[in-house]
């Protein structure tokens, strides 16, 4: 076992990817399911959880950087970490003591930011860097009014008589100055995942001179795909045929996200606007990737645009043998 000093120190230089990455082989290796002659298995188990839980977590994280395991139980049990103080908890419910009230937090705007992804990704899974250029305050030297706000004082008038004033009151802090920071964020596009899901990084929004800044948020937005559209884990598509095909039948393969061939063969006749069913040929679940969608194919039949002969409406009546069906209809 390392020390405490020594796990934050490796923890703190691996990225969210090789962090997962770690997580997967290790949950795999000690899984109860896969070891069940090992009495232990499940306690490992349970403690790599709760291991990937902290550090998954950017708020958790941090504060296991700073704090150590110290910290992160603490914060679990409701104290934030650093400050946590159990008697003035407990006290403060039934008003017992004199607790200072809490200054309203500060903080920067949060940003909200697109990630496009492409449909290939959403299927397979992916693990994209992004670089980002932000504002942060440094020290400029020098001090600054900070932290103002307004005090009433009471000031006596006479024997007796007092009155109160209102005054601006503020603290000296440290000058500021904004200066834009390059990093790069590493984010996992999980399969199954859908449109308007988020990932946030704690502290990497806009900048507060007097607070923490706020929080950066990546919203999932899908590119069109040429070939596919996706309702829910579902896939839709549309292939088009020739008349011909539509009457004799035929056979293809359609190539799916990932490269694999999806056959497609008709031996009957195929009309226009026909629907068929692929049975777990669709997008996997976010929550379960072992539970996949469904790819439906729309046919479209492609009618030939050249003038038959006499000779050869003949024929094609004498093949077809279909007596006229020509009705008039509200389609809508």
């Amino acid at each position: 076992r390392r020390s405490r000093r020594g796990r934050q120190a490796v923890v703190s230089t691996q990225s969210t990817g090789e962090i997962k990455k770690a997580y997967r082989k290790l949950a795999m290796q000690y899984h109860p399911d896969k070891n069940p002659d090992d009495e232990g298995a499940a306690d490992k188990f349970k403690e790599i959880s709760e291991a990937y839980e902290t550090l998954a977590d950017d708020e958790k994280r941090q504060t296991f950087d700073k704090h150590g395991e110290e910290g992160v139980k603490k914060m679990s049990q409701g104290g934030g970490g650093q400050n946590f103080d159990p008697f003035a908890n407990f006290f403060g419910h039934f008003g017992f003591g004199h607790q200072e009230q809490e200054k309203q937090e500060r903080k920067g705007s949060d940003v909200v930011v697109d990630l496009v992804v492409t449909l290939e990704e959403l299927y397979l899974g992916n693990f994209v860097t992004i670089q980002r250029n932000r504002p942060v305050y440094k020290e400029s030297g020098g001090t600054r009014q900070c932290n103002c706000r307004m005090e009433m004082k009471t000031h006596m008038t006479g024997p007796g008589s007092f009155q109160m004033t209102q005054h601006r009151v503020c603290d000296q802090c440290p000058g500021l100055k904004l200066v834009t920071e390059t990093e790069d964020l590493e984010l996992e596009i999980e399969p199954g995942m859908v449109d308007g899901m988020v990932q946030k990084f704690s502290g990497k929004g806009e900048p507060h001179m007097e607070g923490e800044p706020g929080d950066l948020y990546f919203k999932v937005k899908t590119l069109k795909h040429p070939q596919f559209h996706r309702s829910g884990d579902d896939l839709y598509t549309n292939l088009t045929i020739s008349l011909q095909e539509a009457l004799v039948g035929f056979e293809m393969e359609i190539k799916h996200l990932d490269g694999h061939k999806v056959p497609v063969k008709r031996e009957k006749v195929t009309w226009f606007g026909a629907v068929i069913m692929k049975k777990g040929e669709g997008m996997p679940n976010f929550e379960n990737r072992n539970k996949l969608g469904n790819l439906y194919i729309t046919f479209d039949v492609k009618f030939p645009r050249g003038e038959l002969t006499a000779e050869e409406k003949d024929s094609v009546r004498s093949i077809l043998k279909q007596a006229s069906v020509q009705t008039v209809y509200n389609g809508l």
